[in-house]
């Protein structure tokens, strides 16, 4: 899916020269997820080029090209960043066009990664778009393959209104099951993962037909779809399963005739539940499929909490094994976290009693990860923090007998919620 965007914006600056592109890291370095890759190169520092970090600005300078002639592209790098720009979002550009009567208009399309599965945590994983829906004037965008990300793209960027277009980032690489702890299936195993070179559209509001089926339907879009595709599949439901692809302007058309077809209707997305978009389809299909239905409207979605961190962490290398003397300090185990993987350092000198498995592990959050042997004075910080992180924990195994010990620390396991916080 990344080389699908990446080539829609290629297409799309090639053929236009107001189109412009922009945001955080996307020119130099070609984007944090390299959706942007070689595109400074190819137009110049003038047409994609780095900006602040300051979400507001980035709308708002869009809002003006737009209003100036051009077809600005900006990337907000992550969607849970997004809301510094909500204020030019709202009350400039999906205004735009009615405030000056037709005279001007806000031909922007707003890139941003959205959705959890990736080990982002709480500020790396939100699903904001019913915020956007609820907003006269925006266009929501949501593709869930890279063929349809390339075409639904193109048809944003030469859209003459906002449009926020929102990429799973789970399934850049390749369609989710469901499974987080199955590996990922690359796109070019998929037929979906054929995307055509050069120029083609897809019509924004015309959903897609992933599956036939005459026992539910299932409405869905972005990373859910395959979800519950794969669902469906192994639980042997023939389910009519709709990827919306948009949800403003929505296909209700094809969801009415589906719903008429088999009288049930499931709402699946992974935003949180109240206030979800899926509250908006729910009402609709009532509204309008009442007497087609044999059931109520059931929906499926994400918890009304913010995205929690992992319960776990995944020993990912040792660099020190039991026997092993250790420095204060020193790295002894990188371990993949939500949002990282991060190195753990001893506190203390010693030699390494035990540790709490092998590679590819996953450690309980707070469990004991390696139990050092100190010799000398220990740090009397050190002492009460391994005690009181222990005072819970069972018994450990008493150490083996050496005039020379002062003390035994347990070193545990701890949630580290940015990319540069240590376990300690």
């Amino acid at each position: 899916m990344i080389e699908a965007i990446n080539d829609a914006l290629d297409v799309s600056m090639g053929r236009d020269d107001d189109v412009v592109v922009m945001g955080e890291d996307v020119g130099y370095f070609g984007g944090v997820f390299r959706c942007t890759a070689g595109l400074q190169d190819k137009y110049g520092k003038t047409r994609v080029f780095d900006t602040p970090i300051n979400e507001c600005g980035i709308i708002a300078v869009a809002v003006g090209m737009g209003a100036y002639g051009l077809r600005p592209v900006p990337e907000i790098q992550f969607a849970d960043y997004i809301y510094p720009g909500l204020d030019q979002l709202i009350s400039e550009a999906a205004r735009l066009r009615y405030r000056s009567a037709g005279e001007y208009v806000a031909p922007m399309t707003v890139r941003s990664p959205f959705g959890g599965g990736i080990f982002g945590g709480q500020t790396h994983s939100q699903s904001p778009e019913a915020i956007f829906t609820h907003v006269s004037g925006l266009k929501t965008v949501i593709p869930a393959t890279p063929y349809d990300a390339k075409g639904l793209l193109i048809s944003c960027i030469e859209d003459n209104d906002p449009v926020i277009f929102f990429e799973p980032k789970r399934i850049y690489n390749g369609p989710f099951s469901g499974y987080y702890d199955k590996p990922v299936q690359p796109w070019k195993k998929f037929d979906a993962s054929v995307v055509p070179e050069g120029y083609y559209k897809i019509p924004l509001g015309k959903a897609r037909h992933v599956t036939e089926g005459d026992r539910l339907t299932v409405l869905a879009y972005g990373t859910m779809v395959h979800v519950v595709e794969a669902v469906c599949r192994e639980k042997g439901v023939e389910a009519d399963i709709l990827d919306l692809r948009t949800l403003v302007p929505l296909d209700i058309d094809a969801i009415e005739a589906s719903i008429e077809r088999t009288g049930r209707c499931l709402i699946v997305h992974e935003a949180t539940r109240t206030s979800g978009f899926g509250a908006e389809l729910s009402a609709l299909v009532t509204e309008r499929c009442f007497y087609h239905l044999e059931a109520p409207v059931e929906r499926v979605t994400g918890f009304d909490t913010p995205y929690p961190h992992s319960a776990e962490a995944e020993i990912v290398q040792w660099h020190k094994q039991v026997g092993d003397q250790i420095s204060e300090d020193e790295e002894f185990v990188d371990m993949m976290t939500d949002k990282a993987t991060v190195p753990m350092e001893s506190p203390v000198n010693g030699k390494i009693l035990e540790i709490a498995g092998g590679e590819g592990d996953m450690v309980p959050i707070g469990s004991m990860l390696v139990v050092i042997e100190v010799e000398g004075e220990v740090p009397e910080d050190v002492v009460e923090e391994a005690a009181a992180a222990t005072e819970a924990a069972p018994p450990s195994a008493p150490a083996p007998k050496d005039e020379a010990v002062e003390e035994r620390i347990e070193v545990e396991t701890s949630d580290a919620s940015d990319a540069d916080d240590a376990l300690a």
